[in-house]
């Protein structure tokens, strides 16, 4: 399991082995019950905008919902910076918060 300044990141067998920040596992269950496939999402760790990026039905290009941006790699969304936290540059560009 990964920590980060207090958070637990759990791993996730279900989900092809990725790690799941703990504070997130409600959302994303609620979005995956209503249907919605998650394909990442990070809350931020105090230090980077909170993202879930989700397959969108009517656009074959990955969104990521609080920002409502489309981005367009299909995978590796995430960059890591010096500290080793995860962050998509898309998101802090265009930030809308």
């Amino acid at each position: 399991m990964l920590q980060r300044q207090g958070k637990m990141c759990e791993f996730n067998s279900r989900n092809n082995g990725r790690y799941i920040d703990s504070c997130m596992k409600t959302q994303i269950k609620q979005l995956n019950k209503k249907g919605i496939t998650t394909l990442a999402c990070c809350c931020g760790h105090n230090k980077y905008p909170k993202t879930i990026v989700i397959k969108h039905n009517l656009n074959s290009m990955p969104y990521e919902i609080y920002t409502k941006e489309y981005l367009l790699r299909k995978k590796r969304f995430y960059r890591k910076d010096k500290q080793g936290y995860y962050y998509i540059p898309e998101v802090l560009k265009n930030k809308k918060r």
